[in-house]
C-alpha cells in the first residue's frame, strides 16, 4: 500500500498539468495513466487532434515550464480569425492587431502539449507516474480513498481526482451521475494542403449540418475539424483522397483554393455533458471528466486547464492555512469557482449549435444580422475577444501570471 497526498487518474493534458501545480505546491502526487505519450514522430505528421490554445492556457504552462519545450516541437500562433455563415452574408472577422495583442492564441496538437507536461512530469521527485496503468476499484468508504489498479496494487491519498475523459471511470465508480445528450453530429478531423496561405488566420463556416474549421499550421497546412451528421460522416470517411479533396474544397467555398492533399482521417461522436457534482469527500473532477462539449468554439481544453488551475488554488490555499485540503469545505471552493463559469460556457456552445443548425428563414436572417451587427460593434467584439483569450473575468492566479 503506497500513501499520496493527490493521486490524479489520468495523465493527459488536463491531468499531467496538475500533476505539475501540485507537485510544485509541495503535495506528494501519483499520476495514473493507461499509456505513455509519443516522443518522437515523423516531421510532416501531423497529430489529427490539435487545440487552440488561448492566452490563459499559456500563462498556465508557461507557469509550469513547459511552453518553451513546445514551441521546440511545434506551435503555431494566429493572429485573425473569420467565421461566417453559409445561409446568408453575416460574417465577424477577429484580428489581434485590433487589440494590440500579438496574436490570438495557438494551434498546437494535443501530443505536443502532452509529451512537454509528460517529461516536466518526470522532473520532479515528489510525482511518482504510474504507466501503464489503469484505475480498477475505487473506495471512497473508508478513512482515506483507496484505487486499486488493474495489476492489483492499491494506493491510497487524501484526494483522487479524476481526470480521465469524458468517459471516466473514476466518475463512474464514484457514482456521480451526468446529464447532456448526443449531437446528432460526429467530427471528422485531418490535415489538408490547400492552395493558397492560410495567412495565420482560423476559419470557420457554419453549415446547417454544422460547422467546418480550418485550423493554420505552421508549416503551411491547416488542421480540419468538419461536424456534419453521422451518415454523412460515413460517407465523407469512405471516399478516396481525390474526393474526399473536392467534397472538402466545395464545402469550404474554396476560400483557399483547391484542396490537394489530406492526411489521414478520423472521425468520433459529439457529446454535451455535464456532471451533477464536480466533488465527493476526498475527491474531485475536472476537464473532460466533469464537462463535454461540442468543439466549435475549440475551448475544451482551455476550460480543462481552468479548472485544475482553480483545483490547484484552492488546494494550496488550504495547505498554506493549515486546512484540510480534501473536505468538502475546501472543494466546495472549487466547485463554486467552476460549476457556474462550465454551465455558461456550455450552454452558450449548445446553443451556437442549434442556432446556426436552423435553417427557418427567421433565425437565418437575425443570427446573420447578429454577425454583422457584433463585427461592426468594436468594443462589444474586443470584450468577446478579450475573454475567449482569458485577458479578463475571474480567474485563477495560476493562469494570471501570477505563481502560488
Amino acid at each position: 500500500m503506497k500513501d499520496y497526498d493527490i493521486i490524479i487518474v489520468g495523465g493527459g493534458m488536463a491531468g499531467s498539468a496538475l500533476g505539475c501545480m501540485s507537485a510544485m505546491q509541495g503535495f506528494q502526487a501519483a499520476v495514473i495513466e493507461h499509456r505513455e505519450p509519443a516522443s518522437e514522430w515523423p516531421k510532416e505528421e501531423i497529430d489529427l487532434r490539435v487545440s487552440a490554445l488561448s492566452r490563459a492556457s499559456q500563462r498556465l504552462l508557461q507557469q509550469l515550464g513547459v511552453w518553451s519545450r513546445m514551441c521546440e516541437l511545434r506551435t503555431n500562433p494566429y493572429q485573425e480569425m473569420r467565421v461566417w455563415d453559409a445561409n446568408g452574408n453575416g460574417a465577424i472577422h477577429f484580428d489581434a492587431a485590433e487589440l494590440g495583442e500579438p496574436n490570438l492564441g495557438h494551434i498546437v496538437e494535443n501530443r505536443v502539449t502532452q509529451l512537454a507536461l509528460w517529461e516536466r512530469l518526470g522532473q520532479f521527485d515528489n510525482v511518482t507516474r504510474f504507466c501503464p496503468a489503469s484505475a480498477k476499484a475505487l473506495d471512497l468508504a473508508g478513512e482515506r480513498p483507496r484505487l486499486t489498479l488493474d495489476d492489483g496494487s492499491q494506493l491510497t491519498a487524501s484526494l483522487v481526482v479524476g481526470a480521465d475523459g469524458r468517459d471516466s471511470a473514476i466518475r463512474r465508480m464514484a457514482g456521480i451521475t451526468t446529464h447532456g445528450w448526443e449531437y446528432d453530429q460526429h467530427a471528422i478531423v485531418t490535415t489538408a494542403t490547400q492552395q493558397k496561405p492560410h495567412n495565420d488566420t482560423a476559419w470557420q463556416r457554419f453549415m446547417t449540418t454544422g460547422p467546418l474549421a480550418f485550423l493554420p499550421l505552421g508549416d503551411g497546412r491547416c488542421s480540419i475539424v468538419w461536424s456534419t451528421s453521422p451518415a454523412e460522416t460515413q460517407r465523407l470517411i469512405a471516399l478516396d483522397d481525390a474526393a474526399f479533396c473536392a467534397e472538402l474544397g466545395q464545402a469550404f467555398e474554396y476560400r483557399l483554393g483547391e484542396i490537394s492533399a489530406v492526411g489521414p482521417r478520423g472521425a468520433f461522436p459529439l457529446r454535451l455533458q455535464h456532471a451533477d457534482h464536480y466533488i465527493k469527500p476526498g475527491l474531485a473532477l475536472v476537464a473532460d471528466a466533469a464537462h463535454a462539449m461540442h468543439p466549435l468554439a475549440g475551448q475544451g481544453i482551455n476550460l480543462g486547464f481552468l479548472d485544475v488551475a482553480a483545483l490547484a488554488e484552492t488546494l494550496g490555499e488550504a495547505k498554506a492555512a493549515g486546512r484540510d485540503f480534501a473536505s468538502l469545505r475546501t472543494l466546495r471552493k472549487y466547485e463554486r469557482c467552476r460549476k457556474g463559469a462550465n454551465i455558461g460556457m456550455l450552454a452558450a456552445m449548445d446553443g451556437f449549435k442549434k442556432l446556426f443548425s436552423n435553417n427557418r428563414l427567421p433565425l437565418t436572417v437575425a443570427r446573420n444580422i447578429g454577425l454583422s451587427l457584433t463585427d461592426a460593434a468594436g468594443p462589444v467584439k474586443h470584450l468577446i475577444t478579450r475573454r475567449a483569450l482569458g485577458l479578463i473575468g475571474e480567474l485563477p492566479d495560476w493562469v494570471k501570471g501570477q505563481n502560488l
